[in-house]
């Protein structure tokens, strides 16, 4: 009997080990994260996943910011903005919760430098600041109240990447990224790096 459960065990961790090598084969799964910068600055978080090493399909975030559009020349966020290092100003944000399907191209042979042509929606939130009013409260605090105007509507995204997978577990990628909607429009470049099971084993 105890023969038998050993042989069950074994059959049992074979079939797991050949299908995690199956699914190494022909799928990478893995987490990119950049740092962006155009008429906005901000980061991109991903989570990837590449079937057979020819499409991808990624869902993520990106969060950005601008100084507003709307503030006052004379705006000061007083001492204890110069404290905090500005955490506390006021901000244009835009924010995207988005999905993507795209496209691989290897640039070379050994696969350590490839294309990902993605293309994707997402849902997007515009928080800007308004009815500024201006108030006395000396040098140690910001000279204006103001409140936030919340918005959401949806954006096209596309975002081609190079990707530099230099190994099987960590690779670096340079990301152009256009977000379009009918409010708002960012356009600039990232870079950053991936982390996971990003290619088969040569």
């Amino acid at each position: 009997m105890k023969s038998i459960h050993k042989i069950i065990i074994l059959l049992f961790l074979i079939k797991v080990t050949i299908v995690n090598a199956q699914f190494k084969e022909k799928n990478a799964l893995y987490t990119s994260g950049e740092i962006n910068k155009g008429n906005y600055v901000g980061i991109d978080i991903n989570l990837n996943y590449v079937y057979k090493n020819n499409y991808s399909f990624k869902i993520g975030y990106t969060g950005n910011i601008r100084k507003p559009k709307s503030q006052p020349e004379d705006y000061s966020s007083g001492l204890t903005g110069v404290v905090l290092f500005g955490a506390a100003n006021p901000y244009d944000q835009l924010e995207n919760y988005q999905i993507g399907i795209g496209k691989i191209y290897n640039l070379n042979n050994s696969g350590t430098i490839r294309a990902n042509i993605s293309l994707g929606l997402g849902y997007t939130i515009i928080n800007e600041p308004e009815n500024w009013v201006r108030i006395n409260n000396g040098f140690l605090a910001e000279n204006y109240t103001w409140n936030y105007n919340k918005s959401t509507t949806f954006s096209v995204i596309v975002n081609p990447k190079i990707e530099f997978p230099f190994s099987r577990f960590y690779g670096l990628t340079i990301s152009p990224l256009l977000q379009i909607n009918k409010d708002r429009t960012y356009i600039g470049i990232g870079i950053g790096q991936m982390i996971g099971l990003l290619r088969k084993k040569k």
